[in-house]
Formats: structure tokens, sequence, C-alpha cells
């Protein structure tokens, strides 16, 4: 038809539409990457970390590395995203904070003397267009403090019930806390952990309840600090255990065919708590009449000869 303006839609295949949403998709993914801390082969500008932990007063170590460069430098920043070094230039007035190594693909640094303020994110940067960056995470580690032990009395009567408290404090995370009893392992009560005012510090506090017996006099009690901070052992408290109980009495003779005329020792051997005191004895024998069963009782100060 003249005269007729025919209007017609432009309109894409739907295989069309799949590829453009899947090359939206692949752009997204590799603007991601600008801003990872994982290397890509299609990227050689990116830089690479690694997070790192360290306990409080250590060293840590921030490395970034690139496959690649393009004469651009590379930068570290620290947590409040102040330049720490840019290339071999020092940026912040720390001098906890050293440089390792500055090469084009390479800036390695370290902090001394790590303080808890010192944990967090910090950020390698390469001045590329755009910009490419990477994070380390550096968690420091609070260190806890030797463990106390609390509720001992000078001596405990056999057959008591001993509550024992051990505390250990500044620990970040949390510490955990051990029994032992003559180095075997006993189960204490759930650790109470409290927050530490003005301080990303922890105190756990461990209660320990167990029945005493004669077995258990002189038994060293010991609470043991388990923290990633330190090595096993390195944080423990030992005290021994003094149980009260009654003597037990046992008569040892020195030989068990004595003869005739000759003289005959017997040892009067107690074990109690408080120690026993008694005097040894030995009977001599004279004639043939001394028969039958004898028995010794232990008295204070000596021991006697009673015939049964």
């Amino acid at each position: 038809m003249s005269g007729m303006r025919v209007r017609q839609s432009m309109t894409f295949p739907s295989f069309q539409r799949a590829a453009l949403r899947a090359l939206a998709a692949l752009t997204m993914i590799l603007a991601t990457s600008v801003r990872s801390n994982y290397v890509f082969d299609e990227d050689p500008f990116q830089p690479v970390t690694q997070d790192e932990t360290v306990a409080v007063g250590g060293v840590v170590t921030l490395t970034c590395s690139v496959k690649e460069n393009d004469n651009s430098s590379l930068q570290w920043s620290n947590t409040a995203q102040q330049t720490l070094y840019f290339g071999e230039k020092r940026a912040l007035r720390d001098n906890r904070i050293q440089l390792v190594k500055s090469t084009a693909t390479e800036l390695i640094i370290t902090i001394a003397e790590v303080q808890l303020s010192d944990d967090g994110e910090y950020t390698c940067s390469i001045f590329t267009m755009p910009v490419r960056t990477a994070r380390a995470t550096v968690t420091v580690l609070g260190v806890p403090g030797k463990p106390v032990i609390t509720g001992f009395e000078d001596a405990v009567q056999e057959g008591s019930t001993v509550t024992l408290t051990c505390t250990s404090s500044g620990s970040k995370p949390p510490a955990k806390l051990r029994w032992y009893l003559n180095q075997e392992e006993k189960p204490g009560r759930p650790d109470v952990v409290e927050s530490n005012p003005e301080e990303p510090t922890y105190t756990v506090t461990s209660e320990l309840i167990f029945t005493v017996t004669r077995n258990d006099n002189n038994a060293l009690v010991a609470c043991e600090v388990d923290h990633a901070s330190i090595a096993n052992g390195d944080k423990k408290t030992e005290q021994p255990l003094s149980v009260l109980f009654s003597p037990s009495v046992s008569i040892q003779p020195e030989s068990d065919l004595p003869r005739e005329g000759e003289k005959f020792y017997l040892q009067c051997v107690a074990n109690g708590n408080p120690e026993t005191l008694f005097s040894p004895l030995f009977a001599s024998i004279h004639h043939k009449t001394l028969r039958g069963s004898w028995r010794l009782s232990a008295c204070r100060p000596l021991c006697s000869l009673l015939s049964m």
C-alpha cells in the first residue's frame, strides 16, 4: 500500500539473549576479581596476599605479589587505610613496621611487637588502570596469663569434698582450661568466659570438684591453659594436696623363723597424716616357751608386745 509506513521492532533471537546475559555475568566476575585476594590467569596484574595469625608481642610478615607489572608501584595500607609503604618508600612513622623486600612484582613488610590494635584487614594495591587491590586479614591472638588456683586449705580431711578454682586472664580468643591430678586429666565444670573491660580479651574460670582419699595425699593438682598462642605446658600451675587420714599399722618381723636365744626384731610400720611417732621394739627369745600368736599394737611413743 502506498503512503503507509511499516513499523518493525527489532528483536534478538533467544540464543543471542542468553549470550548477552552470560557476557554480563562474566563482566561482573572479572570486575569482582580486581578486588580479590585470589589470582586469575587472565589478570597477571592482580595482587595476591594471604591471611596471617600472630600472637601479641610477635612479628607478622605481610607479602604482596603480582605476576607482571607495567611499572606501577605496589602499596601496603593498614586497617585504617593509612599507607605503610609505597614501593620502598616509608609512609607511616612507626618503627615497628620495616621493609623486607621491594621489587616490581613483590612488596614484603614486617610488623614487630604486634599489639591487639593491629588486628584487622590490610590492603595491598597496585596503581594500574583500574587500580587493583587484595586484602590480608591479620588475626592477633591475646596471650593468656599463667593460671591461678584457689580453694586450697592447709590440709583437707580424708573423705571430704574439695572445690578448686582456676583462673586465667588475657586470652583472645578465650582459652581452654584443663585439670590434672598426678598427671591424669580430670573433668572440670564447663569454663566460664567473661569479657575484659576496655580490651578485646577474656578471663576464663574453671572449677574442679572431687572427693579426696588417702591416696591423694601429696598428689599434684595442676591447671593448664590450652591456647593457640602458646605451646602445650607453657602456662601451667601445680600445687601439692595434703590429706589428713588416720594411721594404718602393720608389723614386719626381721625373720619369719627366729631361733631360740637370738634377738627377735619386730618393726612397727604406721602410715598416716600427720606422721605417727613410735619407738622401735625388739624381743629376745630365751627359751622354748615363746610360742603361739603375738601381736604388736601401735601406741605413742612405743609399740608393745602383747600375747593374744
